[in-house]
C-alpha cells in the first residue's frame, strides 16, 4: 500500500480491527466511523484492501460456516489482525510526520488517539495547528488581494472558510494545552 489514500485505508482497517475481529460489513461500519461522517468507504475499495493486507500477512481470515444458497461469501469471512498486523498498526500510530496532520488523514488519526502515545498526539496536533495557521494566513492574503475582483457570495464563502479554520485552530490549541504536562 503506497499512495496516501491507500495508507489512510490501511490505517482505518487495522485500527478498526484493533478492537476485535469482524466480517466485511461490520469492518466497513467500524472503518467509516473512524474515517468520519464525510468520508465514504465502498466495498469496492474495502475488499481489495483486505485481500492485499491478508496477502502481506497483516490480517488473517476465516470462513464462518455454511452459506445459504445465493448468499454473498464475503459476508461470512471474518478478519482479524495478525501479530505482524498489530506491529504494523503500532508503527503507523507512532508516526507523526506531515502526512498525519493533512486533511485526509487527520480525522482518522484523532479517532485513534486512544491508542496513540501522548508525545505523538501532541506532535500531530501541533503539526496540524501550524498547517492551519499557514492556510489561514494564505486565505487572508488571498481575500485582501481579491476583494475587488470577486462578488459578494464568493466573499461570504471566503469568510466562512476563514471562520472555520480559526475555529479549528482554537480547538487544536485547547487540545494541545490539555495534552501537555
Amino acid at each position: 500500500m503506497a499512495t496516501k489514500k491507500k495508507q489512510v485505508l490501511e490505517l482505518a482497517i487495522l485500527g478498526a480491527l484493533s478492537n476485535g475481529e469482524a466480517h466485511g460489513y461490520e469492518l466497513r461500519r467500524r472503518a467509516v466511523a473512524l474515517l468520519g461522517a464525510v468520508r465514504t468507504l465502498s466495498f469496492g475499495s474495502l475488499y481489495p484492501a483486505l485481500v492485499e493486507l491478508t496477502s502481506i500477512g497483516f490480517l488473517e481470515s476465516d470462513s464462518t460456516g455454511a452459506l445459504p444458497r445465493g448468499a454473498n461469501p464475503r459476508a461470512r469471512i471474518v478478519y482479524r489482525l495478525t501479530a505482524d498486523g498489530k506491529e504494523r498498526l503500532s508503527d503507523l500510530l507512532g508516526q507523526a510526520g506531515p502526512n498525519t496532520w493533512e486533511d485526509d488523514a487527520f480525522p482518522l488519526r484523532v479517532a485513534l488517539f486512544g491508542n496513540t502515545e501522548q508525545k505523538v498526539r501532541v506532535r500531530i496536533l501541533e503539526g496540524r495547528k501550524h498547517r492551519l495557521e499557514e492556510r489561514l494566513e494564505n486565505l487572508r492574503e488571498s481575500m485582501v488581494r481579491g476583494r475587488e475582483r470577486v462578488d459578494v457570495w464568493t466573499l461570504e464563502l471566503q469568510k466562512h472558510s476563514e471562520e472555520a479554520v480559526e475555529r479549528e485552530v482554537r480547538w487544536l490549541s485547547e487540545l494541545i494545552e490539555e495534552e501537555k504536562p
